[in-house]
């Protein structure tokens, strides 16, 4: 590597970069590096800061049973649980994008007994604002930040027909047009800037192989525990077989069971996630990018502008770059 980088990397730690435009200020010895080696942070349920919260919004129907029969009859009673362990992010995702996000995890959603088209995001609840006007709030992030690239992950869907489908694609176009990386890219920065492209979406279903610029879905390592200690456990004992072949991301967002809520009655989700971060933090700093048996590429999490998450994220990169004697 030459002085110059090595003078970068010394004066400016990549935990100290500029949050909002990170990517542009990478080294260059980072720019050629394909961006499924590169350590990204992000969003899990990047879309439930603003769930509604009016009473007739109904709780989603991924639901167990009795869940949905209790917010029916018991509603001012169950919906503020509902609430405490469904909100992952509390920030929108604008300040989530400055704040250096830059893969989001949707949701998406058509809401039971909707005559309309419209499409919305989910987490036990549906959100009161649609994908197209979230989708346009990302665009006009992008054109801001011309050199920072974002990764979309459209899946879980619920409700959407073929139709829907359809529209939910011909919006994602109309809205982001030459922004769009096609799958036959190289998706490296250097790259990416020359071509103009800023946007990878990642779509959860089948209708990809019709859409040159629809990627498959990207793998998402979800550990299902509660503790800390528990998924650090189950992600090494992934690392063991081998990382995916191109993007992939792994999760350390804790996930709740009843047995839980019950025994922390006046806990929330963000008090069990924030309670666990350094622990969680502290595994994340032994990680490393690139493509080895055992690295990370994407890593999602919750409430993740609140927290030393996104820098300690960020500056795993450091790892990829080697000194030169």
């Amino acid at each position: 590597m030459s002085s110059v980088v090595l003078s970068e990397v010394c004066e400016v730690p990549l935990k100290d970069l500029p949050l909002d435009n990170w990517m542009a200020h990478l080294p260059n010895a980072l720019w050629d590096i394909p961006l499924c080696n590169l350590s990204i942070p992000g969003s899990h349920n990047a879309i439930t800061y603003c769930l509604d919260k009016n009473d007739r919004s109904p709780v989603d129907l991924t639901q167990p049973d009795v869940l949905q029969k209790l917010d029916k009859y018991m509603k001012p009673l169950i919906r503020p649980f509902v609430y405490k362990w469904a909100i992952a992010q509390e920030c929108t995702v604008t300040e989530q994008l400055d704040g250096g996000v830059r893969y989001c995890d949707l949701r998406i959603a058509h809401r039971p007994n909707d005559s309309s088209t419209d499409l919305y995001f989910y987490h036990g609840v549906y959100t009161a604002i649609t994908v197209e006007t979230v989708l346009k709030e990302i665009r006009d992030w992008l054109d801001a930040h011309p050199r920072e690239v974002v990764i979309l992950s459209f899946s879980h869907f619920l409700g959407l027909s073929q139709e829907l489908h359809t529209m939910l694609i011909s919006t994602i176009k109309n809205v982001f047009a030459a922004k769009l990386c096609p799958k036959s890219e190289p998706v490296t920065l250097r790259n990416l800037w020359s071509r103009g492209f800023q946007l990878i979406i990642s779509y959860e279903h089948n209708v990809t192989n019709c859409h040159s610029d629809l990627w498959s879905h990207i793998p998402y390592w979800w550990a299902n525990k509660c503790k800390a200690e528990a998924l650090i456990e189950e992600f090494e004992r992934r690392k063991q077989n081998g990382r995916p072949g191109g993007f992939f991301v792994t999760g350390i967002n804790l996930t709740e069971d009843l047995k839980y809520i019950c025994s922390h009655p006046t806990e929330s989700l963000k008090d069990m996630v924030m309670s666990t971060y350094p622990v969680l933090l502290s595994w994340l700093k032994e990680q490393r990018p690139g493509s080895n048996t055992g690295s990370i590429n994407i890593i999602a999490g919750d409430f993740v502008t609140e927290s030393q998450f996104v820098p300690t994220v960020i500056a795993l990169n450091e790892k990829l770059l080697k000194r030169t004697s």
